[in-house]
C-alpha cells in the first residue's frame, strides 16, 4: 500500500524572492483565500440563509431582508435598491449614487433599524452607523448582462452563455466598508466570535449575500415583466455568476500598514506550499484530482478575456504553460516528490503568472495539509516599541532584515518619483509625482525603503552604540514609526514588500492583486496601473446548495 509521508528536506521559500512586486501582482486565489475559508464554514455549520423581507416594485426598486443563521448568532443583509441614471453610474470612489446599498446587520433589525439605515445606507460614506451595523456596501448593475438575464428570463428563455462569460457578474461592488468606518462596528466587537474571527470574513460574508440578492433581483424583475413565461435561472448559469468588484489605489497602502497580518498571509501560504512539496508519495486518486484541478484551470484560463495588452500577452502564456505542464503529469506522478517535482519544473520554465498558478493547483488535492492553516492568519497590531533596545541592537537588525531596501538611490529622480497622499476631499489615497505641493499631513507613510535608509543614516551619528533607542527617538520623533517597524518585522519575514512604492516603475496593480488574491478573486481585469476589476465568488455554490461539496475553484462554462 502507497503511504503519504512527508519530511522536511523542502524548506519555505525566501521572503525576497516571494515578496517581490513582480510575484505579487502574479498570484491566484488558494484554499487559504478568505472566501473559500468562509465557504466551508458555512457548509461544515450548515449555516441557513432565508429571504425575509423582499419589498420591491416591479422595477426592482425597493428594500430586501436575508436572515443568516449560524450555530451561534444570526445576521442579516439589508438590500437598498433605487433607480440610478445611466449618467451616475460610475465605479469611481467620487460617486454619489448607486444602483444598491447594502448592510450587514447584527442580528435580526427591527423596523426602526430598517427606516434608519434606509435614510443613511443610500448615502454611504455620508451617512451615520451604529456598532449594530457590521458592513457598509454599494454596487452598480453591470447593465448590459444584467439587462440581457432579465430580457431572457422574462421571454421563456436561459440568457446566452457568452454574454455570461464575457463579463462574469450581475452586479459590481465599488465599496466594502468594516472596521469602524463612518460609525460602523470596531472589529474588536466580534473579533472574538469564530464565524468572523478570521481576517475579512464579515465582508466576504456581505458579498456573498449581495450575490443571493443579485439573483433574486433579476428573476423577480423578470416576473414582472413576463408573467407567466417568465422563466427562473438556471441553476448551472447562475452557479458561474459571481459579484464584481471594482479596486482602485485605496486597497494598496493596507499591505505596508499592516505588517504582522500580512507575515501571517504569506507565512501561512510558505508553510502550506513546503508542507506539500515534502510529500513523498502521494496517493493516486490525489494526482487524478490534481489533473482534474488542472483541467479546470485550463477551461478557466480559456474564458478569461481582458483588454489591457499587458494581461493579455500573461494570459496567452499561462494557458500554453498550462498545457505543458498537462504532458508532464505522467512523468511526475513517477516521482519520489511528484509535488516538489512539478513545482521545480514550473520555477525553471514558467513565467511568474504561472508559477503562482501551479502553487494554487497543489494545493486542491491537499487540503487536509493546507486548510488548517486558515487559524493562523489573524493578529493582533499592538506591538509596543521597545524603548530599551541599544542603537546598535537596532542597527544590526536593519542591516540583517532590509538589505533589500539599499538597493534603491533616492537622490536620483527615477527612485523618488511619486508622492502618496491622502485627498483633502475624500481621504482617499491617492499617486502624484512629486511636486512640493502637497501638504505634509495629507502625506502617506508608504515609502519603506526610504525611510529605512534615513532611520540608518541618522542611527550612524550616534557615537554610542549601547545608547538606549527611547533616547534617541526623543531626539528624533520622527524616526519613531520606522523603528518601532524594524522591531516589529524582526521576527516576521514576510512582512515587507520587496520593492520602492514611491519609484518610477512601481506598479500598484500588483499590491491590489496580491491583496485580492488572498481575499479569492478571479479573472483579474487591469483598467490601468491603479485599479482592476475582478470578481468574487464565482462558481461558488448557492445559498440552497452548501450542504452539498462542490468542486467549483477556477469555474468556467462549458458548452
Amino acid at each position: 500500500m502507497i503511504s503519504e509521508n512527508t519530511f522536511g528536506d523542502v524548506g519555505l521559500r525566501s521572503p525576497d524572492e516571494v515578496m517581490k512586486l513582480e510575484r505579487l501582482g502574479s498570484g491566484f486565489p488558494t484554499r487559504l483565500s478568505f472566501l473559500r475559508s468562509l465557504l466551508r464554514r458555512m457548509s461544515s455549520e450548515n449555516w441557513q440563509i432565508r429571504k425575509s423581507q423582499f419589498d420591491l416594485d416591479e422595477q426592482g426598486y425597493g428594500t430586501a431582508v436575508y436572515s443568516l443563521e449560524t450555530p451561534r448568532r444570526s445576521y442579516s443583509l439589508i438590500a437598498f435598491s433605487q433607480h440610478l441614471d445611466s449618467c451616475e453610474r460610475t465605479d469611481r470612489v467620487i460617486a454619489r449614487a448607486w444602483d444598491a446599498a447594502f448592510v450587514l446587520f447584527d442580528g435580526q433589525p427591527t423596523t426602526a433599524d430598517i427606516k434608519r439605515l434606509s435614510e443613511e445606507a443610500p448615502c454611504q460614506e455620508a451617512g451615520r452607523y451604529l456598532p449594530s451595523d457590521l458592513v457598509l456596501s454599494r454596487a452598480n448593475r453591470s447593465v448590459r448582462v444584467f439587462d440581457h438575464v432579465v430580457n431572457a428570463l422574462a421571454s421563456g428563455s436561459q440568457p446566452g452563455r457568452y454574454e455570461l462569460r464575457k463579463i462574469g457578474y450581475l452586479m459590481r461592488t465599488t465599496a466594502v466598508y468594516a472596521n469602524g468606518k463612518f460609525g460602523l462596528a470596531d472589529r474588536s466587537r466580534y473579533a472574538e466570535r469564530p464565524e468572523l474571527a478570521g481576517p475579512f470574513q464579515a465582508e466576504m460574508l456581505s458579498v456573498y449575500l449581495i450575490r443571493c440578492f443579485t439573483f433574486d433581483l433579476v428573476e423577480h424583475i423578470a416576473r414582472a415583466r413576463g408573467g407567466i413565461r417568465a422563466l427562473k435561472f438556471d441553476k448551472d448559469l447562475k452557479r458561474y455568476l459571481g459579484i464584481g468588484n471594482a479596486t482602485g489605489l485605496g486597497m494598496a497602502p493596507f499591505l505596508v500598514s499592516h505588517p504582522s497580518l500580512i507575515h501571517n498571509w504569506f507565512y501561512a501560504r510558505e508553510e502550506a506550499l513546503a508542507r506539500v512539496r515534502n510529500v513523498v508519495r502521494p496517493k493516486p486518486e490525489r494526482i487524478r484530482h490534481f489533473s482534474r484541478i488542472l483541467g479546470r484551470a485550463r477551461d478557466h484560463a480559456g474564458e478569461w478575456i481582458v483588454e489591457d495588452e499587458m494581461q493579455t500577452d500573461r494570459i496567452i502564456r499561462l494557458r500554453d504553460e498550462m498545457d505543458e505542464l498537462q504532458t508532464w503529469l505522467e512523468k511526475a506522478s513517477y516521482q519520489e516528490r511528484p509535488w516538489n517535482f512539478i513545482f521545480e519544473r514550473a520555477v525553471e520554465r514558467f513565467s511568474l503568472e504561472g508559477q503562482e498558478l501551479v502553487i494554487s493547483l497543489l494545493f486542491e488535492p491537499n487540503s487536509d495539509l493546507v486548510d488548517n492553516l486558515q487559524d493562523c492568519l489573524s493578529v493582533e497590531e499592538n506591538s509596543p516599541i521597545d524603548a530599551s533596545m541599544t542603537i546598535k541592537e537596532l542597527w544590526i537588525l536593519i542591516e540583517e532584515n532590509y538589505k533589500w531596501a539599499f538597493n534603491f538611490d533616492f537622490k536620483k529622480p527615477r527612485d523618488n518619483y511619486y508622492f502618496w497622499y491622502y485627498s483633502a476631499e475624500k481621504l482617499e489615497p491617492r499617486r502624484g509625482k512629486q511636486n512640493g505641493t502637497i501638504a505634509t499631513e495629507q502625506a502617506m507613510e508608504i515609502a519603506v525603503a526610504r525611510d529605512i535608509q534615513y532611520l540608518y543614516t541618522a542611527l550612524q551619528g550616534i557615537n554610542s552604540d549601547d545608547q538606549a533607542l527611547g533616547v534617541f527617538l526623543i531626539a528624533n520623533p520622527s524616526l519613531r514609526q520606522i523603528a518601532k517597524r524594524v522591531q516589529i518585522t524582526a521576527k516576521r519575514s514576510y512582512a515587507e514588500l520587496r520593492g520602492n512604492l514611491i519609484g518610477d516603475r512601481c506598479r500598484p496593480i500588483d499590491i491590489l492583486r496580491a491583496k485580492l488574491a488572498y481575499f479569492g478573486a478571479s479573472r483579474f481585469d487591469p483598467k490601468s496601473d491603479l485599479w482592476t476589476r475582478v470578481t468574487l465568488f464565482q462558481g461558488a455554490p448557492l445559498h440552497d446548495e452548501l450542504e452539498t461539496p462542490l468542486e467549483w475553484c477556477f469555474p468556467f462554462l462549458p458548452g
